[in-house]
């Protein structure tokens, strides 16, 4: 598939490209857009599953090889440092070397990453792995999305990514479930063991069937000194992001010195990319309103998904006192709307646009966050089925329209740009809604626990720690296994710490919910993706 057209410099900002020319039908297997989508699907549930399965393994992994708890966050911390560092520049290579090479290595690097976390004897190199795995995920999501852009003609890009939504979202909500159960039965090896046969499969089939397409004005050069930028731009926010939630807190200067770090960097990119001939991104892309919409969506999409979910395991399992199996299978309303909705949303949105669903979804979504505001320590099943239920359905178009406006309103040959922008944008906001909803979490539990523990009839003052511990809803096992416990007494500091977490998660999706309505209102901006081989909002490729 080759690019023909160029847009008029002088054009208005959210013009829309001329549509593409349609691919030219597949002939035989290889190309074949829904084998395409296929072949992709496989790989991409690899790294999507792996997301939330590995949670599930950290306390066994910790156990077994002897991990500090800081080591333990690092097999987390680690791969979503690599993975949104690399994301943007992964998404470059796809279009300078073509979609299918740069899929085909990240499906077997990540494979490879995966088995040799198995084999590991200590936590630093399972920590050096999953840096690895990172990395190697970061060359498949974007190219995932390249290929899908560039096989599909316009009128099918949307059920085709609302299946690869699907997969995304049942694969990141089934992780606990499949993890439960492999740990429980198995070991915590077996959780990346079992992405070896998958990334084998997911490669045979590619080579088989996914065809390369590359754009005529593809890039030709690699904007190396953009690349280190935006780089360390996203590092320092990350790593921001990670330490402020994790021990240095919103108050220290280290988070702060490093959130400024990531300003600069982000600004001396930006004029940077202004001067180059050939930029790592072109930042004439986000004068079309639709796609710079569409970003910021699924940043706060993100925000408010992924930061409320955190709380909603602890929530379950720490409170609810639950399994891992079990607290995922309490999740499997989300997970079936998810699957349910995506497909529907893409055919909603091909017919009727994204900007409808896309307001629609997020409302739902914060109808489903304030919903959950009312959850309490004795809340049954079914009220918590139809909260979880209501996020999946207002999820999915989210999750779909924001992709097709952020990889649709992009010319094709940055198509592997715009997909790595996307995965980007979801990782930032997921990042960014845990530290500040966990923030608002731990502001709340202090301001509330020694309130909480003089109200009990509780003596002195709460232990130390305790506050940390109530973030989470969990009664530690040292106070358990006091000497001189009591069940009385061990009952009232259990509901101290539980009606507090309450207080503070309630309060955690208040803000989600108001981030899902300013998420609504950025919505109204989207528009539908012109599927151009032009550059977008009037750039010159």
């Amino acid at each position: 598939m080759t690019s023909q057209t160029t847009v008029d410099k002088t054009g208005p900002a959210d013009e829309a490209p001329a549509a593409a020319p349609a691919p030219a039908p597949a002939k035989g297997l290889r190309g074949h857009p829904w084998l395409t989508l296929i072949s992709v699907a496989i790989g991409v549930m690899m790294v999507a599953l792996d997301g939330t399965i590995v949670a599930i393994a950290n306390p066994a992994i910790q156990k077994d090889l002897g991990a500090s708890l800081a080591d333990v966050q690092w097999i987390t911390n680690g791969y979503l440092l690599a993975l949104a560092v690399a994301l943007i520049t992964a998404g470059k290579l796809g279009d300078r070397f073509g979609h299918r090479q740069t899929f085909l290595i990240g499906v077997a690097g990540f494979a490879i990453a995966s088995g040799a976390i198995g084999l590991s004897s200590s936590v630093a190199l399972v920590i050096v792995f999953r840096v690895l795995q990172g990395l190697f995920g970061a060359l498949l999501m974007p190219a995932a999305l390249g290929l899908l852009r560039a096989t599909f003609p316009a009128e099918k890009l949307n059920m085709a990514i609302g299946i690869w939504g699907m997969v995304i979202g049942a694969s990141t909500a089934g992780g606990p479930i499949l993890g439960g159960v492999l740990v429980e039965h198995v070991s915590w090896q077996s959780v990346f063991f079992i992405n070896v046969p998958v990334g084998v499969l997911a490669v045979a089939v590619g080579l088989w069937i996914l065809k390369d397409h590359r754009a005529e004005n593809a890039p030709r050069s690699f904007d190396i000194p953009g690349i280190v930028l935006l780089s360390a731009a996203m590092f320092a926010l990350i790593w921001a992001l990670i330490k402020a939630g994790d021990s240095w807190g919103w108050g220290s200067g280290k988070t702060w010195g490093f959130l400024v770090a990531a300003v600069v960097c982000f600004a001396v990119f930006a004029i940077w990319e202004t001067k180059v001939k050939e930029p790592l991104i072109p930042l004439g892309m986000f004068r079309s309103v639709a796609l710079s919409a569409g970003t910021v969506l699924m940043v706060l999409m993100a925000f408010a998904f992924m930061g409320g979910l955190f709380f909603v395991t602890f929530y379950l399992q720490n409170v609810h006192g639950m399994s891992p199996v079990d607290s995922g299978l309490h999740l499997m309303p989300l997970t079936a709307m998810m699957i349910v909705s995506s497909p529907l949303a893409g055919a909603l949105i091909t017919k009727f646009g994204p900007r409808v669903p896309l307001v629609g979804g997020m409302v739902l979504t914060a109808v489903a966050m304030f919903g959950m505001t009312t959850m309490t320590i004795d809340t049954g099943t079914l009220p918590m089925s139809v909260w979880f239920g209501l996020l999946g359905l207002g999820l999915a178009p989210v999750m779909v329209g924001a992709t097709e406006v952020i990889v649709g309103n992009a010319p094709l040959e940055l198509s592997g740009v715009a997909g790595g922008l996307q995965q980007a944008a979801m990782q930032v906001g997921g990042s960014l809604g845990t530290a500040v909803l966990g923030a608002v979490m731990s502001n709340k539990v202090n301001s509330e626990l020694a309130g909480n523990w003089k109200g009990a009839g509780l003596p002195d003052v709460p232990p130390p720690g305790l506050d940390k511990a109530a973030t989470i809803g969990y009664v530690p096992e040292q106070i358990a296994k006091a000497q001189g416990m009591t069940p009385e007494i061990l009952g009232r500091i259990t509901g101290v710490i539980h009606d507090t977490f309450m207080s503070g998660m309630g309060l955690a999706f208040t803000v989600a919910g108001i981030v899902s309505v300013i998420a609504a209102l950025v919505a109204v901006g989207t528009k539908r993706g012109a599927n151009a081989e032009a550059g977008a909002g009037g750039v010159h490729i």
